[in-house]
């Protein structure tokens, strides 16, 4: 739900404030990075991916209707481009361009031995789950959504959503089991 100071910027930045603008930049950008740092794996790729969100939220912030928060109406605009990253990539990962594979996305843990291992796992995991699966994944895990608002920014059913959750989460109980 948007805040009333959210809304005020939002309509600031709506008539041509660029300061409103920079501030609604600053208090989602860290959550737009975790996002697109978690679909990609690659700390540039995110960042470009964060920095297209913005530019995009910047040219069609008039389109913005309001029935949902910012953020959520952000999520919407950066798991796309994510998604579509992604496809790229499993696109292009077919044609011989480069021969340095991704870097694994790091999910902090204590400095053991066994919980690195165990993380390295878990990031593995993860980035093989279908693009809409890790979105959803990442989105309610992670960034701790509801499937509501999910169901909302991804504009799919709730009932799609839960599904695509489940499934997320059953094919990493599968691969992760012998960490139980």
């Amino acid at each position: 739900m948007a805040t009333a100071d959210e809304r005020e910027l939002v309509a600031q930045a709506r008539s041509g404030d660029r300061q409103a603008f920079d501030r609604l930049v600053k208090e989602n950008k860290d959550k737009m990075f975790a996002l697109t740092y978690r679909m990609t794996g690659d700390r540039e790729a995110a960042l470009d991916l964060m920095q297209e969100t913005f530019f995009t939220a910047f040219k069609e912030i008039k389109r913005f209707r309001g029935d949902s928060s910012f953020s959520s109406w952000l999520y919407r605009i950066a798991s796309n481009k994510s998604i579509n990253c992604l496809r790229r990539k499993k696109i292009l990962s077919f044609l011989p361009l480069t021969e340095k594979p991704a870097k694994a996305v790091s999910y902090e843990m204590e400095d053991t031995a066994g919980q690195k291992e165990l993380s390295g796992e878990i990031a593995a995991a993860v980035d093989q789950l279908p693009p809409k699966q890790k979105m959803v994944f990442n989105l309610r895990f992670y960034e701790q959504l509801s499937f509501v608002e999910i169901a909302e920014m991804m504009n799919k059913g709730e009932s799609t959503v839960k599904t695509n959750y489940k499934k997320a989460v059953e094919k990493l109980q599968k691969r992760l089991k012998k960490f139980k």
